[in-house]
């Protein structure tokens, strides 16, 4: 996916408090700098932030972190966030190749919105879905392992679907169109999720767990 570049991206988020520079130092210290032992949530591929914003808003006892390998993506979530005051949101400007890195055994749960999908067989490893990233996830998530996942692409889906089954993950949701799920699907939609519910477009929707 393409985006549109902005100029000192690298520098512009810098200055935002809810960046982090230096993540690797608080591998095992995250609840240090949250000042809290409360459950520690991160998206992959936060992009502009609008999930990550929202979830901190309405869950204050939970702690998120949004990381996000592209600093233009970054520049509007800073923005948003310019007036808001959440001690439960942080992010990081990273490839989320090197969450192990960062994390100790210290994640709840794992959110997958609207990701990149890959759709080209050559490029099948850099879904978050590929069992490479689930080996990876297994480094930073406590006991029980908790990953949630929504998309408009339904062979991103399909093949998440096999994947974390074949890994020996359990489904407790799966929907195949989340806005029109016949049990109502807790949900914070992303500024894309708005876009193609207005178009009428179908939100694939899946929830697994694992427990070691």
């Amino acid at each position: 996916m393409e985006y549109n570049k902005i100029k000192n991206a690298d520098k512009i988020i810098e200055k935002s408090p809810y960046l982090i520079q230096n993540p690797t130092q608080y591998k095992n210290k995250w609840s240090d700098l949250f000042e809290n032992k409360n459950p520690i949530h991160i998206e992959l591929g936060t992009g502009r932030g609008d999930f990550i914003i929202n979830m901190a808003k309405t869950y204050p006892k939970i702690n998120f972190i949004g990381i996000e390998l592209v600093d233009s993506q970054l520049v509007k979530a800073v923005d948003r966030l310019s007036n808001l005051n959440l001690p439960n949101l942080k992010l990081i400007n990273m490839d989320a190749r090197n969450i192990d890195q960062v994390f100790g055994k210290e994640i709840h749960t794992i959110y997958l919105t609207f990701s990149e999908p890959w759709p080209k067989k050559i490029d099948e490893k850099k879904r978050f879905t590929h069992i490479s990233y689930l080996k990876l996830y297994d480094k930073i998530f406590k006991k029980h392992k908790h990953i949630i996942l929504k998309t408009d692409n339904k062979g991103l889906f399909a093949y998440s679907l096999e994947s974390l089954s074949q890994y020996w993950y359990t489904f407790e949701r799966v929907s195949l169109d989340l806005h029109h799920n016949e049990i109502p699907i807790p949900n914070i939609m992303t500024d894309f999720e708005k876009r193609y519910y207005e178009e009428g477009r179908p939100i694939y929707y899946l929830e697994a767990s694992f427990e070691e």
